[in-house]
């Protein structure tokens, strides 16, 4: 590390529905595999967990080549929550996203962070998703560029919420993660993008997105569109969208959520996943 390297956190939050074995992966590929290692692990244990998985926590407690601090929760809280509670325990001010079922490509965090040290306050990438065979299936390539991350946060999560990095103070300023299912980050980066962050994508993908059975199933359904009109009345009352945005996000992204599931994965892969060619 050179003297103009920053320390940074990585926050990582882990509940019961999480595989040991995919946690393990995760943990591994974001610390012991990276060309630039964080400083330390935030490791928010989201309420009780099974007695394997427990077993691979405290594993990577004892074990790990950096410290871990693992904040465990009585009960499961939810995502958002466990994010905040895991946000104020970081002790550095970039802090670098992970989830506890994805792999991070081993450059990921020496291409990222630099961006954070010139300036920019939230930082993704492009990733592979995968399926449970470990096969590739396609590329999701963000948008790049301040202009082009605004106009698309209008319509979709301009961020691939798995590979980001971020200011701390920034996310704070923003007023943090808040409840709204599978959407906190979404909210979270639209919020962001209004206060004027610094934003960025990098299009190469430097995390592999872990895609199960029931992945398209949970995208769809009414607790989900209940998710998604909360998600668009609140950024149309905070002036984030316009009128006329609002309504083709309710007809469109609100219908999505309606469609049968084979339609909606077909749907989903056509606009957002591109087959991955042999040069990726």
């Amino acid at each position: 590390m050179t003297a103009a390297d920053h320390p940074f956190s990585l926050l990582l939050p882990v509940y019961h529905a999480d595989q040991p074995t995919h946690f393990l992966r995760a943990f591994q590929s974001a610390v012991t595999e990276q060309t630039r290692m964080p400083a330390e692990v935030v490791l928010v244990q989201d309420g009780p967990v099974s007695v394997e998985l427990q077993h691979a926590i405290n594993s990577v407690v004892a074990n790990s080549p950096i410290p871990v601090n693992c904040v465990v929760l009585d009960e499961n809280v939810g995502l958002a929550r466990a994010l905040t509670v895991g946000l104020h325990a970081c002790r550095h001010e970039f802090i670098a996203r992970m989830d506890a079922d994805d792999i991070s490509l081993p450059r990921r965090f020496e291409l990222e962070v630099p961006l954070l040290e010139s300036g920019y306050d939230l930082v993704g990438t492009g990733m592979l998703e995968f399926d449970q065979n470990g096969k590739v299936l396609g590329r999701r390539v963000p948008p790049t560029g301040a202009e082009t991350i605004a106009r698309a946060a209008r319509f979709k999560d301009p961020f691939n919420h798995p590979t980001v990095v971020y200011r701390k103070a920034a996310v704070l300023d923003a007023g943090g993660y808040r409840e709204l299912r599978l959407m906190e980050d979404y909210w979270l980066f639209a919020r962001m993008i209004q206060r004027g962050a610094r934003t960025e994508n990098m299009p190469d993908p430097l995390v592999m997105y872990r895609v199960d059975a029931g992945a398209y199933h949970r995208r769809g359904g009414w607790r989900l569109f209940s998710s998604e009109m909360r998600l668009q009345v609140v950024l149309r009352r905070e002036h984030f969208t316009t009128t006329t945005q609002f309504i083709r996000n309710v007809v469109v992204r609100g219908g999505y959520r309606f469609v049968p599931t084979v339609i909606r994965r077909l749907l989903y892969r056509r606009m957002s996943v591109r087959k991955v060619s042999p040069n990726d």
